[in-house]
């Protein structure tokens, strides 16, 4: 079943939004610096070291790129930000919000069949909040373990479910079947080991909230229309302390190999051999 929802955009902010972007792209090296010196890895050091979600999800990708940002503080160069994503993210927070007040149910759950409200908790804001988020000490790494969520819900039975939102625009239907989405995946099933972590019940199926923007309409009117979907997922934390255990004994050793499946490790191994040309020709 779709629930179409309409999400009004003002024209103005949306002009704002792009002109960001746009502003955002010629002036995004003035954020980047390529050699950073704080949150870095020292194994001499008995401090609990703090790792977010998507750092553990940067190691599960490339462990040399993960080594060389959080060992030796050289981190990927980051992706634009998408403004309206953030914005539907927002306003879907604020939406569940008012229901949450209320201790009632979304109409997307009774669409869906789903007999839930959206949970009430005095951590939640911070729990939602990027850089704080739910956090668990890990004492056999010796790592602080953090990820923002984006909602809880409580079903009836008392068991906590971990909501995830997601925004895009295509013209097929949306599903969780793209290979790229296993990251969707592990963020879900790191955010449920977490909150299992901090002593809550937590179901095994998670929802994501899938907002698919419309581009079938004859005008944009100032407005943006989006078919929403509610994807469960049964989530399986049991990779996650192994990965752990991984992470910290590449944080604690030499750096590792170059993932031949890594599109950064690649780039720097192609423009290492044409420079290692060009020196040769200098010298010759």
């Amino acid at each position: 079943m779709i629930v179409i929802v309409k999400i009004i955009v003002i024209a103005r902010m949306f002009l704002r939004g792009w002109y960001k972007i746009k502003y955002e792209n010629i002036i995004m090296s003035e954020y980047y610096k390529a050699n950073r010196t704080r949150n870095i890895y020292d194994p001499k050091s008995g401090e609990a070291f703090k790792l977010s979600r998507s750092r553990i999800e940067n190691f599960m990708h490339c462990p040399k790129c993960f080594y060389l940002d959080r060992r030796l503080g050289i981190g990927q160069p980051p992706g634009f930000p998408f403004n309206l994503n953030s914005a539907v993210d927002k306003l879907l927070k604020k939406e569940f919000d008012i229901h949450r007040a209320k201790k009632i149910a979304h109409p997307l759950m009774k669409a869906y069949g789903l007999s839930a409200v959206p949970f009430q908790h005095k951590m939640l804001d911070e729990w939602r909040e990027n850089f704080k988020g739910v956090q668990f000490y890990h004492k056999p790494t010796n790592l602080i373990i953090t990820g923002a969520v984006d909602d809880l819900w409580q079903d009836e039975n008392g068991e906590i479910i971990v909501v995830d939102y997601k925004a895009t625009s295509k013209d097929a239907k949306v599903s969780l079947d793209a290979d790229w989405q296993d990251g969707y995946k592990r963020q879900m099933e790191i955010y449920q080991w977490l909150l299992r972590k901090n002593g809550l019940d937590v179901s095994n199926t998670g929802y994501f909230v899938y907002c698919n923007g419309k581009t079938d309409k004859e005008a944009f009117d100032a407005k943006l229309e989006f078919d929403i979907d509610l994807l469960p997922y049964t989530g399986d934390d049991s990779w996650v302390e192994n990965t752990l255990l991984e992470i910290k004994k590449c944080l604690d050793g030499e750096m590792p190999q170059p993932d031949k499946d890594c599109d950064f490790c690649n780039y720097r191994k192609a423009v290492g051999e044409i420079e290692n040309e060009l020196q040769k020709k200098l010298i010759f």
